[in-house]
């Protein structure tokens, strides 16, 4: 059995959630104003939650926003801010974009534990103490900080909690337990959430998943989807889909609600995949809390 470290903290996503919301006007003056022009980086998960939330900003009409992987960051491009979105606040590559910045781009990090480098590095830091994890596997951190940018965005995000509590409730897909493959599907911001589970299953259960816009899936992804595969779509699915994926035998699954409480499904499934091939999501193979490139530990990061 899994450690119930992990559930537990899956569990929590509704009250973080509904914790984010509420500090989300408290923390207004150090996220991205509307009209500014935003760089979102991060490093795994949070590269995820960054495109989720460039894709969400930008479509609220907040301004232009870019999200990138902390690596591939091009610093000669002029931006009004730049967001930082990791949980340890130790991830080499985010801290290096912070130092190379100097000072002469304004800077806001999120992450779970103040007393990090990255508190030194960034002018402004958001922290999400109450949903910091043990787990090396990130679920609640990267579902809070995406809540509290979605609430600073103005989403109301009554229904979006109370969908997290019927994710975190209700009995798996068992439809699911036995598959082979599982294709992830999104649209704009459900892209990057997409992205997230599918990474999910491969941390937690070393399970084969991949992930892909969704209007692109027909442009050759759709040929790995068959019998004894699924393919699972975030948010509105879109027109001839569903008879494509019918016509492959493959299962599809398109569940209604908020595409983010959806992803917590993903995540439970993760640990129930993981726990019936006899692995520990706790502590998925190859991977520790933070990538920190001095030799000291490295892993996923974020």
């Amino acid at each position: 059995m899994a450690d119930n470290r992990i559930m537990t903290e899956i569990a929590a996503q509704p009250e973080c959630w509904r914790r984010a919301a509420g500090l989300a006007g408290r923390v207004r003056d150090a996220l991205p104003s509307r009209g500014e022009r935003v760089a979102v980086v991060g490093c795994g998960t949070s590269l995820f939650m960054a495109q989720a939330y460039a894709a969400l900003r930008e479509s609220a009409g907040h301004g232009e926003t870019d999200a990138f992987a902390a690596s591939e960051v091009p610093l000669a491009r002029r931006y009004d801010r730049v967001l930082a979105l990791t949980r340890s606040g130790t991830t080499t590559e985010v801290l290096d974009v912070l130092d190379r910045l100097g000072g002469g781009t304004p800077t806001t990090a999120i992450t779970a534990d103040p007393d990090t480098p990255v508190s030194k590095r960034a002018d402004r830091v958001v922290a999400l103490e109450f949903a910091d994890e043990e787990s090396v596997v990130q679920t609640r951190f990267a579902t809070t900080q995406l809540a509290l940018l979605r609430a600073h965005l103005g989403e109301d995000l009554t229904a979006a909690i109370a969908d997290a509590e019927a994710a975190v409730a209700d009995p798996l897909p068992p439809e699911l337990l036995g598959v082979e493959q599982v294709t992830f599907l999104g649209r704009g911001w459900t892209v990057g959430i997409a992205q997230e589970a599918a990474l999910k299953m491969r941390e937690a259960a070393c399970f084969w998943t991949e992930a892909y816009p969704a209007m692109e899936y027909r442009h050759g992804p759709i040929s790995i989807t068959g019998p004894g595969r699924a393919v699972w779509m975030f948010g509105e699915l879109p027109d001839g889909l569903a008879g494509q994926v019918a016509a492959t035998g493959g299962l599809l699954r398109a569940a209604g609600g908020d595409p983010l409480a959806d992803l917590i499904r993903v995540q439970r499934l993760a640990v129930a995949r993981a726990e019936a091939a006899g692995l520990d999501p706790e502590r998925p193979r190859h991977l520790t809390r933070s990538v920190i490139l001095d030799g000291a530990a490295e892993g996923p990061g974020a």
